[in-house]
């Protein structure tokens, strides 16, 4: 693989991943404390599984929506301040939360939380997009994506320990604080961003949605991205029981086992990072989805296995999905034009979240139990279908990097015609 030059980072642009990557902090942990504290809700509130399946899952279908009816007015307006706007919004629905005393009030405040919460991812990458250079988007990801092993490192132990001392509110009241103290520091050391704002054209936002969705390379990325999102939802809502009812894993041992594999996340996101940005980033995601497809096949065959293998287990795993997630979504970055960054982002973390929530149900089809203390069934099945869709997101992501390479091309040619006429 051949290596390339990476631009350092300027102390400001610093500055904006660590807020970019707060933020990915706080709305990653609002989504995650959820599966932790599902036992006390649904004591004090008097839930049922199907209720609170349902407010679960009304997160990720309300940051879909979201995702669709922000994507035709996201790149008309000041990314800082569309930032500001929807993380005030999320903080304020994850208040709510801590406050709600029913079923109703909960589901409504999931709602609205992911209303708001949902646009945030999209907003970054548009943010992160206009601000860094193809060649250091890579590191950029990995941090932002440490977010992702900070919560588990992090906020499932933190979460569960505040819950016991203070009740199951208190994750959501203090994850509410922390969002408020970063949307401050945002409100006054974030630079506008606003250079897009001379690109747009005089469309409404209906016409501008339909563009964006209409372009044919803009597709190609959403649905390679729509396919990452099937394989990582079919396995989690199942990887604790899993554990549990198949490899023989005390439930007193999941929190270690989930802060373990966080550990793991931090440590790894940032070297793939780095290294995503010195090589072939299509070769380093379709090396990971290979990896990624043998660990599966192989973790969901297994029955009662020692701990110590179980952990090993999830760490390789968590390697091939950092290995691939890192490198795909800064291909992904490099698609949409400037003009149109807000409103891809957008749809495209739209479709994220419809597609993880299609693919859990599809899962839940296919998995199958006795009884609740029984093995799962057919477990082993969603792994052949994870490895049947990472095959076609390695075609689709080889169309992706063939039409960046092709633009970049293109742009070199352009370039030295202007040099040779000027």
């Amino acid at each position: 693989m051949k290596e390339t030059t990476s631009p350092p980072f300027t102390k400001y642009q610093k500055l904006v991943i660590f807020l970019l990557a707060m933020t990915q902090f706080t709305v990653i942990l609002d989504f995650m404390i959820m599966s932790p504290l599902g036992d006390m809700l649904m004591k004090s509130l008097s839930l049922t599984p199907t209720k609170f399946g349902v407010a679960v899952s009304a997160y990720a279908f309300s940051a879909g929506i979201s995702g669709l009816l922000t994507a035709g007015f996201a790149d008309k307006y000041d990314r800082k301040k569309l930032l500001l706007f929807y993380y005030t919004g999320f903080t304020i629905g994850t208040v709510a939360c801590g406050f709600a005393n029913s079923y109703e009030f909960l589901l409504v405040a999931r709602i609205i939380t992911g209303l708001f919460g949902g646009v945030i991812g999209s907003i970054s990458m548009a943010i992160v997009t206009d601000m860094f250079a193809l060649e250091q988007r890579g590191r950029v990801m990995g941090f932002l994506q440490m977010g992702f092993g900070a919560s588990q490192v992090l906020g499932i132990p933190i979460s569960i320990w505040l819950a016991n001392h203070w009740g199951w509110e208190s994750p959501f009241l203090a994850t509410a604080a922390l969002a408020a103290i970063v949307a401050v520091v945002i409100l006054v050391k974030m630079r506008p961003i606003a250079e897009h704002l001379a690109l747009q054209h005089d469309r409404s936002v209906v016409a501008h949605l339909w563009s964006t969705v209409a372009n044919r390379d803009y597709r190609i990325g959403f649905t390679a991205t729509a396919l990452l999102s099937i394989g990582g939802f079919m396995m989690m809502p199942f990887s604790s029981a899993f554990a549990v009812n198949n490899l023989g894993v005390y439930s007193t041992r999941l929190p270690i086992l989930f802060m373990v594999s966080g550990v793991c996340a931090l440590i790894v996101m940032p070297m793939i990072g780095k290294l995503s940005d010195k090589v072939n980033k299509f070769k380093l995601f379709a090396l990971a989805s290979i990896w990624l497809m043998v660990v599966c096949v192989l973790y969901t065959n297994q029955s009662v296995i020692p701990f110590g293998l179980v952990i090993l287990f999830n760490i390789i795993m968590m390697m091939g999905i950092m290995g691939r997630m890192v490198p795909s979504i800064a291909l992904t970055s490099a698609i949409p034009s400037m003009a149109d960054r807000g409103g891809f982002m957008s749809i495209n973390a739209s479709l994220q979240q419809i597609a993880g929530g299609v693919a859990a149900s599809v899962a839940g089809t296919i998995v199958y139990q006795k009884t609740p203390a029984s093995p799962l069934e057919h477990y082993d099945i969603v792994g052949y279908v994870i490895v049947v869709v990472s095959i076609v997101g390695i075609i689709l992501m080889y169309r992706v990097n063939n039409m960046i390479n092709r633009r970049a091309a293109e742009v070199a040619v352009n370039t030295g015609e202007v040099i040779g006429k000027s």
